[in-house]
């Protein structure tokens, strides 16, 4: 057996905890997939902290619900910021008491990075995962992210370039979702699970997971949808909610337009994407899940008027969504604050159905899939192994 060999065999054997914390729906996804890539790697590991039904399926003990920490915008989380703290709180508690091997901040960054700051005063390993878009705008956090963070996890090439740059210690894993789906999608296998009409053109309305995200874009895209129907009648529509209170949320909204032929179905937004010909989305992970199913899309966002004013002035990068960050140029249209109109997004969304605008997308978002389709937790796991060892 040789060297490399007996380091895995003894990291293997060692009884170890994982503490790793995700506050949304994305984080969850990511949260499962680096469970299943630390179990491969630590058997007897155990996982703790907060996560959703993905990592909790995967064995992870959540002392919180991971809904409790998500919150959006300026507002919103000063009401909710005693609560905020006090989980907080308990969390720096628990693991300043009984450290784990690493402590793993997936996404969240202003929940996260707090308590990774101080963990890592205490000498505990402390890992992030997924950059905050610091590159973008606020670069002066990355002082901040220096201080907390033993080891930066990014999904995106450019990011790794910007924390060498800065002297974090850093490692570029690809993202989780390039290898889970299919460079190929099987749009009408998709429409039949649906049970939607394979014949007909399907637009699929994502207006975000967060409550405050739906209060905002879900009625504004839904005038975008009775503009698009009374123009073509075929138009089928398909709006998967995130979860349980999004749905009672879209239900009540959809009550506004009871001619207009929308779907709604819990979850299974990937399903949704897959099935559809062009997607109408809140910008987020979602642009990345629309790129990788090859689909055209318009990427759109508002935030209340007084919390764009404050972020305005720190934006630093031309774009807003993944596929145009990573492509370095406008591939798809991006509507945000003022320039999100009913007019605006009608236009646009009309143009991302037409079937010239999936024939010119779909090679340049093939070659964008290929270069982050990566073992993206087993990536991970390898660079957690290796800061733990050091």
């Amino acid at each position: 057996m040789d060297a490399q060999s007996d380091h895995a065999s003894v990291a293997n054997d060692l009884p170890c905890v994982f503490a790793l914390l995700a506050g949304e729906a994305s984080g969850d996804t990511l949260g499962a997939d680096l469970i299943r890539a630390l179990r491969r790697r630590f058997p007897n590991a155990q996982f703790e902290g907060i996560g959703g039904p993905k990592m909790i399926a995967e064995g992870l003990v959540s002392h919180h619900e991971m809904d409790r920490l998500s919150v959006m915008g300026f507002v919103e989380p000063l009401k909710r910021l005693p609560e905020l703290l006090g989980i907080r709180r308990d969390i720096i508690k628990r693991y300043t008491s009984k450290p784990p091997r690493a402590f793993i901040g997936i996404d969240s960054p202003d929940f996260n990075l707090g308590i990774e700051k101080a963990l890592h005063a205490k000498g505990i390993k402390t890992v992030h995962y997924v950059s905050p878009s610091v590159w973008a705008w606020r670069q002066g956090r990355i002082k901040k992210i220096k201080r907390c963070v033993d080891l930066m996890l990014t999904l995106l090439p450019f990011e790794e370039a910007f924390y060498r740059q800065h002297q974090v210690p850093v490692a570029f894993v690809g993202h989780p979702l390039a290898g889970q789906i299919a460079q190929c999608p099987a749009t009408l296998e998709a429409r039949e699970t649906l049970g939607l009409d394979t014949g007909r053109p399907l637009l699929a309305i994502m207006p975000g997971s967060r409550g405050g995200e739906v209060e905002l874009m879900g009625g504004l895209f839904l005038q975008v949808a009775r503009r698009l129907f009374a123009l073509d009648s075929t138009l089928q529509f398909v709006i998967p909610a995130a979860n349980k209170a999004r749905h009672e949320q879209l239900v009540t909204l959809l009550t506004d337009y009871p001619d207009l032929p929308a779907v709604l179905i819990e979850q299974q937004s990937l399903l949704a994407m897959e099935a559809a010909d062009a997607v109408l989305l809140t910008s987020g992970t979602t642009a990345l899940e629309a790129m990788l199913l090859k689909k055209p899309m318009v990427v759109s966002y508002r935030l209340g008027d007084w919390t764009y004013k404050l972020v305005k002035p720190f934006i630093k990068t031309p774009y807003a969504s993944i596929p145009n960050l990573l492509a370095g140029e406008m591939l798809v249209p991006e509507l945000i604050q003022q320039d999100a109109s009913v007019e605006n997004l009608f236009q646009a969304t009309l143009a991302a159905l037409a079937p010239e605008a999936r024939d010119r997308l779909a090679p340049r978002f093939d070659e964008l899939h290929s270069q982050l389709k990566l073992a993206s937790g087993d990536r991970a796991a390898e660079a957690i192994d290796r800061l733990i060892q050091a």
